[in-house]
Formats: C-alpha cells, sequence, structure tokens
C-alpha cells in the first residue's frame, strides 16, 4: 500500500508515525510546502516571549529521524499542485528547484491544515511591519524584526487567543501592545462572564484594548492605521490575528466536496466523497458529538487523534470517528482561560435556545489552604435533559482540570444529574470536599427541578421592569454588578433579619452577581414562602 499525506504540521506526522508502527510494508510519503513538520505551533507565541529559548525545541520530529526511525519518507519545500483522484496521483512542484514530478498512490490523505487571514484593509499589502504567526518561519521574520528594528510598540489586530498570546509575547519584549478588536469584548467565542476577567487582566497587565473598532485604512507601508471613527493610530509594528482559514484550494480543484465556509467534509471514517481519499485536522468538518451537526474541527490535539484514528482504520481495525467536542486552553498573562464543547455565543448562532446555565465562583482548593483562588466556571446544559452542552472556565489554578473533566462527561454522554456524583479527588492543596463540578451539578439540578427560578435580561417584561423589586444582595463596599438597577439592597448576611423588608405582594427578583450568592438568597426567601427569580446575565 503507497500512502501518500499532503501536509506535515499535526495531523499527517501523526498518521504516518502511527501507520509505520502497525503496518512495516507501506510505503509512506508526506509533502509538506514549509521549511519544517512537526511544529507545534501553538507554543511558538511562547517562542516569541523567550519562555521558550531554543527553537528546535518546537519542531518536534525532523526529516532525518523520521527517515531514520519510521522509514517514512519527508519532502520539504514539495508542495501537491494538484490532485487527480481519476488516475490516482499527485502532481508536485518542488518550491526550492522548480523541478514538477507526479507521485501515484493507493490512498491519499489531505492534511493541509488552515492559514492565518488577512483582513481587506486598503494599504494592508504595503505594510512591511505586518506579521501573522502560523509556522516556525512567522516565528522566525517576528524575531528578526524585533531585533533589527527595535519596535517600542506594536498594534494586534484580533482580540482572540491568538491575539491575547501574542499579545503576552510582545510584552515580555518590553513592547507597549494595542488591541484593536471589532467585537464589543475580548477573548472570543468565551461568554461574557469569562471576557470581563480576561479583559480586566489585560488591563493589569498594561495591554491598551480598543473594542467596537476595526482598521479602515493603512497608510505610510504599516505605520500609520485609520480607524473606523476616523481616528488616527501610530504604530511601529502590526500583528494579524484576525482568524484562519482552511487550505482546501487543491481539494476543492480535485471534486472534493466542501462546506458552505470551505472544510472538507468528511464521514464518520474521515473519507471524503471521492474514493481512497481522506482528509484530518483544520481543513476538515466532521460531525459535533454534542448536537450531531457540522462542526469544524481546529485544534491540533484532535488532528493529532484523527491521524492516529485513521492510520488504525486505514489498517483494517473496525473503528469509526465519532465527532468533535472542541475542547481547547489558553494563557492568557497570570489567567488560564479554558473551554469545552458550546459558548452560549456559539449555541445563539446555531439557533439553539432550549438550553440554561449556571456561573459559579467557588474556590479552586479548599478556601483556609494558603494562595486559594476562585475558579470562575460557567456550565451550559439542555433545558429538562441536563444534556451537557459546553462549559468554560476561567482562572489561576486547576482550570484546565475542571474543563478535562467536564469533557471527559461529555464524552460519556454524563449529564448535569450525573455531576454530584463524581468522584473528584480531594485534598487541601487540590480541591474542596465539593469540587467545582459537584456544586455547578448541585445548581443545575436545582434549576432544573424548579427549586430555583432563574431568567435571562432580555425575558424580563416590561410591567415587571416598572413594578417588580429588583433586590441587590451584595455586602457593604461590593461594586454593584449587572444591568438592572435594584430597587432594593439587602446584604445576604442581613436577609434572614430583615427579611420582611421584602415585599410578599409583589415579584421578586435578584439582580445578577457572580457566584452562590443569588441562590443561597433565593433558598432564603423561599424559606419564607417568597419565590424569587435571579437573573442571569
Amino acid at each position: 500500500m503507497k500512502v501518500l499525506v499532503i501536509g506535515g504540521i499535526a495531523g499527517g506526522p501523526s498518521f504516518a508515525t502511527r501507520l509505520r508502527r502497525i503496518n512495516e510494508d507501506a510505503e509512506i510519503i508526506i509533502f509538506e510546502r514549509g521549511a519544517a513538520i512537526s511544529v507545534a505551533s501553538c507554543a511558538l507565541p511562547y517562542y516569541l516571549g523567550g519562555l521558550i529559548k531554543d527553537r528546535s525545541a518546537v519542531i518536534e520530529r525532523t526529516p532525518e529521524i523520521l527517515k531514520q526511525k519510521n522509514n517514512i519518507d519527508v519532502r520539504l519545500f514539495n508542495e501537491v499542485t494538484r490532485i487527480n483522484p481519476n488516475d490516482k496521483n499527485v502532481e508536485v512542484k518542488n518550491l526550492q528547484t522548480g523541478e514538477t514530478y507526479t507521485e501515484s498512490y493507493d490512498k491519499l490523505i489531505i492534511a493541509t491544515g488552515a492559514s492565518p487571514t488577512v483582513p481587506e484593509i486598503a494599504g494592508i499589502h504595503d505594510a512591511d511591519n505586518a506579521f501573522v504567526l502560523r509556522a516556525v518561519t512567522d516565528a522566525d521574520k517576528i524575531k528578526s524584526f524585533i531585533e533589527e528594528k527595535h519596535p517600542k510598540n506594536v498594534t494586534v489586530l484580533g482580540a482572540g487567543s491568538i491575539g491575547i498570546e501574542v499579545s503576552e509575547a510582545f510584552v515580555d519584549n518590553n513592547m507597549d501592545v494595542t488591541i484593536v478588536e471589532q467585537s464589543g469584548h475580548v477573548a472570543s467565542p468565551f461568554d461574557p462572564e469569562i471576557t470581563d476577567i480576561v479583559a480586566d487582566e489585560l488591563k493589569k497587565q498594561g495591554v491598551h484594548v480598543i473594542l467596537n473598532e476595526s482598521v479602515q485604512q493603512i497608510k505610510d507601508h504599516g505605520h500609520t492605521l485609520v480607524l473606523d471613527d476616523g481616528s488616527i493610530h501610530r504604530t511601529d509594528m502590526l500583528f494579524l490575528g484576525t482568524g484562519v482559514k482552511p487550505n482546501s484550494g487543491i481539494a476543492a480543484a480535485a471534486g472534493i466536496k466542501l462546506s458552505d465556509d470551505n472544510h472538507v467534509i468528511v464521514g464518520n471514517h474521515l473519507q471524503t466523497n471521492l474514493p481512497d481519499i481522506y482528509s484530518i485536522g483544520d481543513v476538515i468538518e466532521t460531525t459535533s458529538l454534542i448536537t450531531g451537526k457540522p462542526i469544524p474541527s481546529l485544534l491540533s490535539s484532535a488532528a493529532n487523534r484523527q491521524g492516529h484514528l485513521l492510520a488504525d482504520m486505514l489498517n483494517g481495525s473496525p473503528l469509526e470517528y465519532k465527532g468533535f467536542i472542541s475542547a481547547g486552553v489558553s494563557k492568557f498573562f497570570d489567567l488560564t482561560a479554558s473551554f469545552v464543547g458550546f459558548t452560549e455565543q456559539t449555541l445563539q448562532q446555531l439557533g439553539i435556545t432550549n438550553y440554561r446555565t449556571v456561573f459559579i465562583t467557588p474556590f479552586d482548593r479548599a478556601y483556609f489552604y494558603p494562595n486559594a483562588d476562585r475558579v470562575n466556571f460557567k456550565l451550559i446544559y439542555e433545558d429538562k435533559t441536563g444534556k451537557i452542552l459546553g462549559g468554560q472556565a476561567v482562572g489561576r489554578n486547576g482550570i484546565d482540570k475542571r474543563i478535562a473533566e467536564l469533557s471527559v462527561a461529555i464524552t460519556g454522554n454524563l449529564t448535569a444529574f450525573d455531576l454530584p456524583s463524581l468522584e473528584i479527588p480531594y485534598s487541601p492543596p487540590y480541591s474542596s470536599t465539593r469540587d467545582v463540578l459537584n456544586i455547578a451539578g448541585y445548581v443545575a439540578i436545582n434549576q432544573l427541578t424548579n427549586k430555583s427560578a432563574t431568567i435571562k435580561v432580555d425575558d424580563i417584561s416590561a410591567d415587571d421592569l416598572k413594578t417588580a423589586v429588583f433586590l441587590d444582595i451584595r455586602e457593604a463596599g461590593k461594586p454593584a454588578t449587572g444591568s438592572i438597577k435594584p430597587t432594593l439592597n439587602i446584604p445576604l448576611s442581613e436577609l434572614r433579619d430583615r427579611i420582611d423588608e421584602v415585599p410578599k405582594d409583589k415579584k421578586v427578583y435578584i439582580t445578577f452577581r457572580k457566584g452562590l450568592g443569588p441562590y443561597n438568597a433565593s433558598r432564603v426567601l423561599a424559606g419564607k414562602g417568597i419565590n424569587a427569580t435571579m437573573i442571569e446575565e
């Protein structure tokens, strides 16, 4: 069996090395148009920031090692320019010599990944100080520019994960950083409960953030930016963190079916619509394990798992790809932010509305243990059934651990009803006796069984906004939160003693606060015959 792999960054090498381990006779060739394979792309911001000092550390394998240890033929600077499915061969161009040739295949794997998008801004192609970050050669260019030009400031377009991670690298290079983001919040697609905390961290770290603005025009070879509001912003350097697009052009030209957003559509054996052609990684659209709906697969960890699985399937194992959950984690300066499944924002984009949410802020370990800190945790689950749709968390310790546990729960088809039963290891330095997921499950069950009522701000009727009681339970000295102006303030610690101040002839809402306070207040009120509804924001 002769197997060709197009793309050598994540999924391609994973597939090739696994196939070799289980099939010594297969002929395996990897084509990579870039200068290196097996690049840990997610590590590049930390290489730029100096945390990872050795460039070779972000290159996990070399062609020489793959040839010596795995008998895999790796061809760098070789770009596959055409797939001929009828003849079962590909056309290849050696980018160093200009030579072109064809290579036949029995099986073809498309692992071409994705590339950074360059926004259509007037003057952007004339900028000589603008950079993206996807390949190790991109990192080389950025480091060389910083070392040679000594820029004092940099403007980052886009406040997603890559924009914030690279901003930290620039701060570590003693540069003044400004992020310009066209939406109203940072760290998309996290929800506001998480992004507000990230925004505070950026401010704390001295990063300037301009929201609800985009760059309309670029002048002076990238050194002058004209924003939508007409304001002028000058910069020594420009970084484009505005997203990625799938490298699917060669697949489309071969007649492979693509999704509306140009991802390669694959089935449960990672096969395309053409015989003996398969695809893995960032370039594909697969099926969500949670909703069963189409979803892009955009994480290198997923690409590696898909490559491993595909090798097994092509070698005859009776397996299939069950679908993509989507789980990720990012380091945002001193914070860790992590997610699994769908955020509320993405659910709304899909038109899914039959869900409920829990947002809690318990301690990451026993509260009495030194340096105990908060885990800001959001659980999203299906109404009535309790099916887990997603989760998000941000904080300083144990964040990825909680989201990883939730990912396992989703994979195992557990629901919110099962979360209190999870046996999570306890010791004061690591957790509390009831861990974050246990607590989230308790709150969700109370919502599902109508022991506590919640409502979103937009669902409060106009009449209630005029006549209801909006109870704020914040303690003295605490800042107000939420968008609803309270009509009554009774600190939670005084609520039992002052319960007579809460009218029993009016509808009562508890204004938004993070944590378990509103829930505890609702139980106190319920015990005195007052049914209160907690406001979600």
